[in-house]
């Protein structure tokens, strides 16, 4: 059935166009809403990035001192996971929303629930003031982020996804990424600063909470942001289109009974995707220092250069997928984990500060493929009518089970076995599993998305689209 969908979708595309089917993106619109929906995504990886890279602090503040700092990390890392047992719920509740009343409306919402449940953890008593309350109300502050999380990555990659043009959508995308990259190299800068430079103690007693109360600031503007947006061009058609017809959407069970394999598609593509991510990003700088005893200060800064660099190629990387199309970058990416993962490993691991280095950036490089891909090919899975509830789901689903698990499963199996090696095993499955969606996927590149017609950047393009379809 699913096959079938595609078919006339294409056929209809094949149809003569006029110059009303045709989508002309406004450029300073489509500025303001990569521009918006990126900082959304910095502030969300800010605080991930902020909580992972100061978790031995989080452990002590929020954790008796009677237990051994393995337990301490592991419950660390456990309240840093039950955000994500939140995210499908959220994805649940915000991806449908989106589709009936709109993207921008939802990404407005999401954007505050943020500010606010990061804000929350800065307020928080410590162990020593409240007892258990401490890691409890930790938990709870961790869920509100979940929860408006759930609808954030779907909603800002539909978002920046139908306001771009066919032939720039790639780059496009790759700037969420590029948010996200700034996020995690501010919160760790931050968190290298403070750890350089504020005494243990200062740190441990208030410092570690300033960079959780700067999400109060950066949520008002990041409201501010989002509140000036205009709907996306492809809602819109579809919100009329509807209206005419006396609907207000799709059933929500239609994405379960006709869209199933997009959505196991999506759950692949994005296990793959956020393990490797949560991997690098999130728990290798405890495991450079809790498991290679690399001096905290120093694998932070070796994992803010790997960073700075990823985002300094990201967006070509993002015209590259323009060019060459999704598939065969993201493919690259599953094989390099599933071929690259244990000697970059065994780099990370024994080789010291140059060869560790040179570990992190290979990963860092492989990681790239799905920065850059991403993006664009998730939103493309999917229907306009459906988009951004079923990619919501899809993808809240596999990062509750497997990316933002990354951290506690890594520490627990290492903690259980003895053996440093996890990570790499880890990657290889992953890459394994990634390669088979990617097999499975459609490429998408310079096609227009599923239940819109073409969208270009300027009215030349479209007088060209209408001649040429007048032609053929």
């Amino acid at each position: 059935m699913h096959r079938g969908l595609v078919e006339r979708s294409r056929t209809k595309l094949r149809k003569k166009l006029r110059y009303e089917d045709i989508t002309v993106v406004d450029q300073s619109l489509l500025k303001r809403a990569v521009g918006a929906a990126a900082l959304g995504n910095a502030m969300e990886w800010f605080d991930f990035g902020v909580y992972a890279y100061i978790a031995d602090t989080i452990a002590e503040v929020f954790f008796p001192a009677s237990v051994s700092p393995g337990v301490r990390l592991i419950g660390t890392f456990g309240a840093f996971t039950a955000a994500f047992l939140m995210r499908p719920l959220g994805g649940l509740v915000f991806g449908p929303l989106g589709d009936r009343i709109g993207r921008q409306k939802v990404l407005a919402v999401t954007m505050i629930m943020m500010a606010i449940g990061t804000l929350c953890i800065g307020l928080i008593p410590s162990y020593a003031t409240i007892g258990v309350w401490s890691p409890i109300l930790l938990v709870v502050a961790r869920m509100v982020q979940g929860f408006s999380t759930g609808g954030e990555y779907g909603g800002a990659t539909t978002f920046i996804a139908e306001y771009s043009p066919d032939k720039r959508r790639g780059f496009m995308g790759s700037w969420l990424e590029f948010g996200t990259l700034s996020g995690y190299v501010l919160g760790a800068s931050v968190v290298t600063g403070m750890k350089a430079w504020v005494p243990h103690a200062t740190l441990l007693d208030w410092g570690w909470r300033i960079p959780f109360l700067v999400a109060g600031p950066l949520g008002v503007i990041g409201l501010y942001l989002r509140l000036k947006l205009e709907e996306t061009p492809a809602f819109r058609k579809h919100a009329e289109e509807a209206e005419k017809r006396g609907r207000t959407g799709e059933p929500f069970w239609k994405m379960f009974t006709e869209y199933w394999p997009a959505l196991l598609v999506c759950v692949g593509l994005v296990l793959v995707f956020n393990v490797t991510d949560y991997m690098l990003l999130s728990y290798m700088p405890t495991y450079l220092s809790e498991q290679l005893h690399l001096d905290a200060t120093h694998g932070l800064l070796l994992i803010i250069v790997v960073m700075a660099v990823m985002m300094l190629i990201i967006t070509v990387g993002g015209r590259i997928t323009d060019h060459v199309g999704r598939k065969p970058v993201m493919l690259a990416g599953c094989l390099g984990f599933l071929v690259l993962s244990w000697p970059l490993m065994l780099l990370v691991h024994d080789g010291g500060v140059v060869l560790t280095f040179l570990g992190l950036m290979g990963l860092g490089l492989l990681l790239l493929c799905f920065e850059v891909s991403m993006p664009s090919a998730l939103p493309a899975l999917f229907p306009t009518a459906i988009r951004y509830g079923a990619l919501s789901i899809a993808f809240n689903i596999s990062v509750s089970l497997f990316g933002g698990t990354t951290p506690l499963v890594m520490q627990s199996l290492i903690s259980a076995t003895g053996h440093d090696f996890w990570p790499a095993w880890y990657l290889m499955a992953a890459g394994a599993i990634g390669a088979v969606a990617v097999f499975f996927s459609r490429e998408t590149a310079n096609q227009p998305l599923w239940g819109s017609g073409p969208s270009v950047s300027t009215e030349a393009e479209a007088r060209e689209l209408v001649r040429d379809s007048a032609k053929g």
